[in-house]
């Protein structure tokens, strides 16, 4: 009998199952640098880890005053993005273990993420994901990004599983929001290990403090077992 009948699991994309941020940080750089601004910081661009990309150049324009539009600004970021991510995207070992695993015992999957589909498409191809992970939701498609549980519950209804019976992997703070808004358990494997005590990883389930260098597949098996028993 599979003990994980009836769950699903949605996994955020950038920094949670791919190491993608560096080149999400390189491309806004570089697209940044175009429009006069020429000392943009890993630190700064940490400020958008786990918020869609959309959202980003929007914050941008404020924040840097650009007079690009929101749509220059996007293609541009998504054009260099690309350009870094076809075939230089790595995907965290233990993570691809833990997507075979569930998929080996017929676990429902999705990936719910803030990036274009054609970037989600570019990554999952690139690193083989795509076999397992087939159902993808970009937040181009719904109203509103992460924190909101838009995403989520878009991939909930496309699986066809009930949000309470869907379990997200997260790496960053508004997607463990969104999570929790959206009424599902969370896994959160913090992207940057010290902002594990913001307080939306505080509603997460199973928090690793440490990140990707705490996280095992069978340590979250095992947590999903043990959870999906007892609720």
């Amino acid at each position: 009998m599979n003990q994980l009948a009836g769950t699903a699991v949605v996994f955020d994309l950038d920094g949670t199952l791919v190491d993608s941020e560096p080149h999400y940080y390189e491309a806004g750089r570089l697209t940044l640098a175009e429009h006069g601004v020429p000392d943009f910081s890993w630190a700064d661009h940490e400020r958008y880890v786990g918020i869609s990309t959309q959202e980003t150049v929007t914050d941008w324009r404020r924040r840097y005053g650009l007079t690009a539009s929101v749509a220059e600004l996007l293609a541009a970021k998504n054009r260099r993005y690309l350009a870094l991510a076809r075939h230089g995207t790595r995907a965290y070992p233990e993570m691809r273990r833990f997507v075979e695993l569930l998929a080996d015992e017929g676990v429902p999957l999705a990936v719910a993420s803030g990036s274009s589909p054609e970037a989600i498409a570019a990554v999952l191809a690139g690193t083989g994901l795509d076999a397992q992970l087939r159902t993808v939701v970009s937040a181009d498609e719904v109203a509103h990004g992460k924190p909101a549980p838009d995403v989520f519950l878009e991939a909930a209804r496309r699986l066809g599983v009930p949000p309470e019976r869907c379990v997200v992997v997260e790496d960053a703070a508004p997607g463990a929001a969104a999570a929790h808004a959206a009424g599902m358990r969370c896994i959160a494997v913090p992207y940057v290990p010290e902002q594990a005590d913001a307080p939306e990883f505080a509603t997460a389930g199973l928090l690793l403090r440490g990140g990707q260098a705490e996280f095992t597949a069978r340590g979250a098996h095992d947590w999903l077992l043990r959870t999906t028993a007892s609720a």
